[in-house]
């Protein structure tokens, strides 16, 4: 059986949030808890939700058994904002946003 949990216009850059996916690519659910629990990035807490999210979305009891099939990290639309700068000058700061999936299976 297979489930998907989806976290769409989440505030952080897909690029750190890729990085994190990558970690629990292909392991076990046990085990990419484990991974995302000790990790010191930020996104892996945001990443730890959606992957709960998708366990719980199996309606399995026992989660040893399941493995994560599948994770990766859309683009969302960025945030445009300006910063003042010297001489009247203005900066444009990007906010990024990521559409986190990840897909769990037996």
């Amino acid at each position: 059986m297979e489930a998907k949990a989806i976290a769409n216009f989440v505030r952080v850059s897909p690029r750190k949030a890729a990085q994190m996916t990558d970690l629990i690519r292909g392991k076990n659910v046990v085990e990419a808890l484990t991974l995302l629990k000790f990790s010191t990035k930020a996104a892996g807490k945001i990443v730890t939700k959606v992957l709960k999210s998708a366990v719980a979305n199996t309606k399995q009891k026992n989660i040893q058994k399941l493995t994560v099939k599948d994770a990766y990290v859309g683009y969302g639309p960025t945030m445009k904002r300006m910063r003042a700068m010297a001489m009247g000058r203005g900066a444009t700061i990007r906010k990024r946003t990521a559409h986190i999936t990840i897909v769990v299976a037996d």
